[in-house]
């Protein structure tokens, strides 16, 4: 057996997670959401009220009815439990749940083997979702679907995607995969995990802060993926591998990537503007700007905003800042400002130059977006679980499509 069960003794057989999951569901108001793409087709669908709440007009995100500005300085953990079991957890509470993550991040020597048959010139995702289905099949609970069950899979899959992650990259560039340190936070493990040396307690509180705030995002494309797979009843494991399926299309993911190579190319302050200019002119995106739902600000991008200069600040290196902000400011003067057009910086402009500070590799940037939203894609994935009913959308034909 390849995955075995490591769960802190006082947390028993996962009980009070059982008792919260199956009650918890039945406090949840219900509410309709309505989606519109640009050829016209409408979505209507059903979903737990407070999983997620966006005002897109007004720049407001909460996960569970709690802003995400007061969620950011938690640490992941907390805000895991809080998306998956509609509460946050107490110290104690807390405590049994980050004990079961943190004994469950080990992979095997077989999940290592696979991994050096991968292709190590792709895209780090794609291996990852190689190895997620690797290891569904070995997961002693893959044909629980019971509640307990269930969240026992969901343990896994937070606690050892990070370690895929990095060890797949470790590996691609010739160097032994460092077991994970079961006394370190999320963010503070991973980025061990990936350099094989503990970061500064600033660098961990941002790569905890980053998958915070990229743990959620209502019914956007991947997790609508995971969640029609839920809806068949498939085990968990196959809805998560249909998020990360979805999350690989570029334009769902890859754009924290796009910005670090727009700000290389850029390369000193004094260019950004004429950078902008050029590409406006000629009707080319910049990368970074602009929402689906948000017509002001986004909130996670104003926090990694913040997060950006004061990695800088404390680097004593304003140079990569310096340019994304020349590039803002242009785009609001030029888009905003002038023309009245609602494109502002979104959650990857100022994540994808905080990525720059800490040298994480582009190819890592959706996987590591995936790390932290594979806990809103279980919440869903559960909320749907409950409702027994297949998503099953019908076509409407249109003379030109």
């Amino acid at each position: 057996m390849i995955i075995g069960m490591h769960c802190h003794p006082i947390f028993g057989s996962y009980m009070a997670l059982r008792v919260k999951f199956s009650t918890y569901k039945q406090r949840i108001p219900q509410t309709s959401k309505f989606f519109e793409n640009p050829l016209g087709i409408t979505v209507r669908y059903k979903m737990s009220k407070n999983i997620c709440f966006i005002d897109g007009l007004e720049g407001i995100l909460k996960y569970r009815d709690i802003d995400i500005n007061q969620l950011v300085d938690l640490p992941y953990d907390a805000v895991s439990y809080l998306l998956i079991l509609g509460d946050l957890p107490g110290d104690q509470e807390l405590a049994e749940y980050s004990a079961c993550l943190h004994g469950e991040r080990e992979v095997n020597r077989e999940v290592i083997d696979v991994i050096h048959m991968c292709n190590f010139n792709i895209d780090s995702i794609e291996a990852l979702r190689t190895i997620v289905s690797f290891i569904s099949q070995f997961d002693p609970d893959i044909n629980d679907s019971s509640p307990e069950g269930n969240m026992r899979k969901a343990i896994r899959l937070i606690a050892k995607i990070p370690t895929i992650v990095a060890t797949y990259y470790r590996i691609a560039n010739g160097k032994e995969p460092v077991p994970p340190d079961p006394s370190l936070s999320h963010g503070a493990n991973f980025l061990y995990m990936l350099r094989g040396k503990k970061p500064s307690q600033l660098e961990a509180e941002i790569m905890e802060k980053d998958f915070i705030l990229s743990a959620e995002h209502e019914l956007n494309a991947s997790t609508f993926s995971s969640r029609v797979t839920a809806s068949t009843l498939s085990d968990l494991y196959s809805a998560v591998i249909s998020g990360l399926c979805t999350l690989k299309g570029p334009l769902h993911g890859g754009a924290r990537a796009e910005v670090t190579a727009m700000i290389e190319e850029i390369a000193y302050p004094e260019n950004a503007e004429s950078y902008v200019l050029d590409k406006l002119s000629k009707k080319e995106k910049i990368m970074g700007f602009g929402h689906r739902v948000y017509k002001t600000y986004d909130p996670r991008g104003t926090i990694f905003k913040q997060l950006a200069k004061q990695l800088a600040e404390a680097k004593g290196d304003m140079h990569w800042y310096n340019i994304a902000e020349v590039v803002e400011n242009t785009v609001i003067r030029e888009l905003v400002e002038k023309k009245g057009k609602p494109i502002y910086p979104n959650v990857d402009f100022y994540s994808g130059v905080i990525y720059k500070y800490m040298d994480i590799p582009p190819q890592l940037a959706t996987s590591i977006f995936a790390i932290g939203r594979v806990s809103g894609w279980i919440a869903h994935c559960f909320d749907q679980y409950e409702k027994k009913k297949v998503i099953r959308p019908r076509a409407f034909m249109l003379d030109e499509c």
